[in-house]
């Protein structure tokens, strides 16, 4: 005994109910939240352990420094850590030059008024690099549902104005499907090609550097949906 086979449903309406589909796209621009620095913190010596407790010390001091800010700073992470010796050749052989260690350092913020001053006190440390920043929202910010809703507003209106070109009006709503809103990523914070600021110091200054004036860069949310109503039977 055979089963019949379901019935498809008809994806483009019928002349009874016909179906109308839309895009709504929608485009915000506001401030950002969060700002994100990458700090590169560098040691060097002829002797690997005199190396390494130099680059400690460095590390320290620059955490130590970050976290005076209080609440400002939400969050501090380290990151790749690295002892490399060099390598000269003497004779017949080889034998090490020198040792180079590096340890990297993000840190993002809230408070843009702290974010130059911060950025200034880094840079002036030694053999300290810093990149950034690099501005963006949370994941979870109210903008993105501002968007979301914005496109959703769009493509009822497009369809509105679809059926009264047509002379009738949206009868129900069959499916909206959620395209997504997303953002620009974040680039590889504190690595040797990233963008923005950066100074190495191999000197420490005389007097405290003026503060940066940054000034945040306007973030672009997109969201984008696609909707598909019905319309009561136009008279063509």
């Amino acid at each position: 005994m055979t089963t019949p086979e379901a019935t498809p449903s008809v994806p483009y309406g019928t002349p009874e109910a016909p179906r109308l589909a839309v895009r709504g796209e929608a485009h915000l621009e506001v401030d950002p939240e969060i700002a994100r620095i990458g700090i590169t913190v560098s040691a060097r010596g002829s002797d690997r352990r005199d190396a390494l407790a130099d680059l400690t010390r460095r590390n320290t001091a620059v955490i130590d420094l970050v976290k005076t800010y209080g609440e400002a700073v939400e969050r501090v992470e380290t990151g790749a850590f690295s002892i490399t010796p060099e390598l000269t050749k003497r004779g017949k052989g080889e034998r090490v030059r020198t040792y180079h260690g590096r340890v990297h350092i993000t840190a993002e913020l809230t408070d843009f008024t702290a974010l130059g001053e911060l950025t200034t006190r880094v840079a002036d440390l030694e053999l300290t690099r810093i990149d950034g920043p690099w501005w963006s929202l949370r994941p979870d910010s109210p903008a993105h549902r501002r968007a979301r809703q914005e496109a959703v507003k769009e493509a009822v209106q497009r369809a509105r104005e679809y059926a009264e070109a047509l002379g009738t009006s949206l009868a129900a709503l069959v499916e909206i499907a959620d395209i997504g809103a997303d953002n620009a990523p974040y680039p590889n914070y504190g690595g040797p090609t990233a963008p923005g600021m950066a100074r190495s110091a191999y000197g420490g200054a005389p007097e405290a550097a003026p503060a940066l004036d940054l000034e945040p860069q306007r973030q672009t949310v997109y969201a984008q949906v696609n909707a598909r109503f019905t319309m009561a039977p136009p008279q063509l």
